[in-house]
């Protein structure tokens, strides 16, 4: 605590967000899927219209995004064939968490436009969050901050190790 009474939570690991070049000019996703690294940008899934990435700044262990490769930003924009591969890839990617990570429930959904709540208004990205009993705790509730038991490496190694590509279609 400083001399204000304000208390800190070192997150170093945000500033190469925060000081990143042109953010306020680029999309993270689109920039994401033009990397050849898919472990580094811990991208897990490439399909036809989407991909499937964990979020960098989850709320818990596990939060992947489904998101079209296509810079939209509307629901409705979605073509047919998104929109089929997106709920595929949602159903595919539960199953997948269901047995890597044993969650007690889920949230899974869309936050479009700002009000909403999108930290990324302008590329559309459907959210499928892993809960359990708990994790919102005293430090959620008191401290506005979320403990994140496992790092992001860790946990894309163990979902990325249970992709079956052939199994995708079957979903």
């Amino acid at each position: 605590m400083d001399k204000s009474g304000v208390k800190r939570l070192w997150a170093t690991w945000r500033s190469k967000y925060v000081t990143s070049k042109d953010k306020d000019n680029c999309c993270v996703f689109c920039d994401k899927i033009k990397s050849s690294n898919d472990e580094e940008t811990h991208l897990l899934y490439r399909g036809k219209n989407c991909f499937v990435a964990l979020n960098i700044y989850p709320y818990n262990n596990g939060h992947i995004m489904i998101i079209p490769y296509r810079h939209i930003d509307d629901i409705v924009l979605l073509s047919n064939d998104e929109s089929r591969e997106m709920m595929n890839l949602l159903k595919y990617f539960t199953q997948i968490l269901k047995k890597v990570m044993s969650p007690e429930g889920f949230n899974i959904g869309f936050n479009i436009g700002k009000a909403a709540g999108a930290g990324i208004a302008d590329h559309i990205h459907l959210h499928l969050l892993p809960r359990w009993s708990g994790d919102t705790n005293f430090m959620t509730t008191i401290a506005e901050v979320r403990v994140i038991p496992e790092d992001l490496d860790s946990t894309y190694k163990k979902i990325k190790a249970e992709i079956k590509i052939e199994e995708i279609s079957k979903c």
